[in-house]
């Protein structure tokens, strides 16, 4: 099966509290699943590779086998490609696991989008963000 999954990932202040979202589509553009996690204080990079995580799992828990994934971090797409290096030690081990993650689709491709064109996962993040606001 194929989909579509959009994530995104932010921090209020970097480092600040941060939230991570991804959203699911089927090929018919319809929402299959979401998710949203709280990550408490932490940088924005490593709430966009969690995002990812998150995306990859729920894509693998509904059965998808070919993925499109799409993102505003053009350094996470650069560096899951291939085309930078991870120099962060904190980020390398997120990196790690999202290669792991996308090892086990048939084929996968990171797609580097412009913010507006990931308004869903955005939205999802600034909402668990303001949930936790203190």
């Amino acid at each position: 099966m194929h989909a579509l999954l959009f994530t995104d990932g932010g921090s209020r202040g970097n480092p600040g509290p941060a939230g991570s979202g991804a959203v699911l589509f089927d090929e018919k553009n319809e929402v299959m699943d979401e998710a949203t996690l709280y990550l408490g204080t932490t940088t924005n990079n490593v709430a966009e590779y969690t995002a990812i995580i998150i995306g990859l799992e729920m894509a693998l828990a509904h059965g998808v086998t070919t993925l499109d994934s799409y993102m505003d971090s053009e350094l996470a797409v650069k560096q899951l490609s291939g085309q930078y290096r991870v120099k962060n030690p904190g980020l390398a081990k997120l990196w790690i696991q999202v290669r792991e993650l996308a090892s086990r689709f048939e084929r996968i491709h990171f797609v580097h989008v412009r913010r507006e064109q990931n308004t869903h996962a955005d939205a999802l993040v600034n909402k668990v963000l303001d949930q936790h606001r203190q």
